[in-house]
């Protein structure tokens, strides 16, 4: 998912996503475990994913913290 893509989503679309993307990650590691997947790298790529969207959510709720004080 591109950087753009992230930043036009809303909060809870952020986090349904990054819901959906976690249950993702942990089928393919299952499926990885019981029998070789066909492309591996794919484990990764959704692993920074979930980098990104958390990335982003720290990012928003730093922002609305400071808008607080």
């Amino acid at each position: 998912m591109k950087n753009s893509e992230i930043l036009e989503l809303s909060t809870e679309e952020l986090n349904a996503k990054l819901a959906e993307e976690r249950s993702t990650l942990t089928k393919l590691k299952f499926a990885h475990a019981v029998s070789a997947i066909e492309n591996p790298s794919r484990i990764t790529k959704v692993r920074k994913g979930i980098a990104q969207l958390n990335t982003e959510l720290t990012q928003r709720k730093a922002a609305s913290a400071s808008e607080k004080n």
